[in-house]
């Protein structure tokens, strides 16, 4: 895929060029530029980086990447966060349109950024993470190049306060749902439900089957309350597919077979042309590698993974019952217990279908991200 968050060490990431967080003199400090020095030589790193001489906020320059996995380290200078009426903003983004644009220059087919101005800088990590995909969304709009963002564990993918609460919200809301359902069930003989509490929340199961939970990390992300966006009630949310009309009765196995509906490849074509927009739109909208979109075009029998068929939904832009029929006809479906499905019903029935947004939040929850 062309955009993709991922948990490493970023001296550890291969790509063409790795982006450094540099001191804007000619020497390096703690962070990021110290594991980079390290990592890469750091005898060899600092001649090459005192000839460039000093770089000022929101430039960079270019080295050799010496013993990294990688041709260049394009070094860039965040900015210090003091109180945001400072041109800060700004300076991030020239970062990451600037490391960009010098990585195509170069030839790069990959590039690797940490998160830029977040550590001793001070910026704010829902901020720095919000221009990051913006900027990187906007380069991959005209140009083709696997950008990675990298970060050292999931605490410093930070969303927006209102985000996380209406995502926690949400999912909060159904997992209340399914555990009415469960105790409607007890009223049938010789159905028992035990209760218990971890970590201050209410679990259940039926004749000693638990109920499906989120993971670890997910459960451990609703600790604190946060105001949320408009967080839809259960009817707005459906959760299963379309259900198939009951035209069939009466007709031979035969005829049963012969009236199949369309596939998943012919669907999402047809719904392509129904959009308006180019194949190169949608597949960048979709975070889908043009080769990758190439194939599913020539392959009438393609079968997607769920989160490039949901990727495709999101670049379409799709309201639910028709996601969940695109859905379907790959034979796949949402279920009101996972964590994944309840994130993309969350962004879906609010509108939001930015795929980069909605990748961080899917990250961040400890989930495949959309793409292919």
């Amino acid at each position: 895929m062309p955009f993709q968050i991922i948990r490493n060490d970023i001296t550890k990431v291969k790509a063409d060029a790795i982006v450094n967080t540099a001191n804007p003199r000619p020497y390096y400090a703690a962070g990021t530029d110290s594991a980079i020095y390290e990592a890469a030589g750091a005898e060899a790193l600092l001649r090459a980086r005192k000839k460039i001489g000093d770089i000022a906020p929101g430039q960079v320059a270019v080295t050799k990447a010496f013993a990294l996995n990688a041709r260049y380290i394009i070094h860039t200078v965040g900015p210090l966060w003091r109180d945001g009426e400072h041109a800060e903003r700004e300076t991030l983004r020239s970062c990451y349109a600037r490391s960009l644009a010098l990585a195509d220059e170069l030839g790069c087919e990959s590039i690797a950024f940490p998160l830029i101005s977040t550590g001793t800088y001070g910026f704010p990590k829902d901020e720095a993470l919000h221009i990051a995909l913006s900027e990187i969304q906007r380069f991959l709009l005209t140009h083709e190049m696997l950008v990675s963002l990298v970060v050292f564990d999931r605490r410093a993918v930070e969303l927006s306060e209102g985000l996380m609460g209406g995502i926690r919200q949400f999912i909060d809301d159904h997992a209340v749902q399914e555990l009415h359902a469960r105790e409607r069930r007890t009223e049938a003989p010789g159905n028992t439900l035990r209760r218990w509490k971890y970590r201050g929340r209410e679990h259940a199961a039926l004749n000693g089957v638990a109920a499906p939970r989120e993971d670890i990390q997910a459960d451990a992300a609703f600790d604190s309350e946060a105001p949320g966006l408009s967080t839809p009630s259960p009817a707005m949310a459906p959760m299963a597919p379309m259900a198939a009309e009951s035209s069939m009765a009466g007709m031979c196995l035969e005829d049963v077979l012969g009236s199949a509906g369309e596939s998943f490849q012919q669907r999402l074509f047809q719904l392509i042309d129904e959009s308006g927009m180019d194949d190169v739109a949608v597949y960048k909208k979709a975070n889908i590698d043009r080769k990758v979109f190439s194939r599913i075009r020539c392959k009438p029998d393609y079968k997607p993974t769920k989160k490039t068929a949901v990727a495709f939904a999101i670049a379409l832009e799709l309201d639910l019952p028709t996601m969940t029929d695109l859905l379907s006809r790959a034979e796949l479906a949402f279920s009101p217990s996972n964590t994944f499905d309840l994130i993309i019903t969350y962004f879906v029935t609010n509108h939001i279908y930015d795929i980069f947004e909605i990748n961080a939040a899917l990250f961040k929850y400890g989930q495949p991200i959309l793409g292919e």
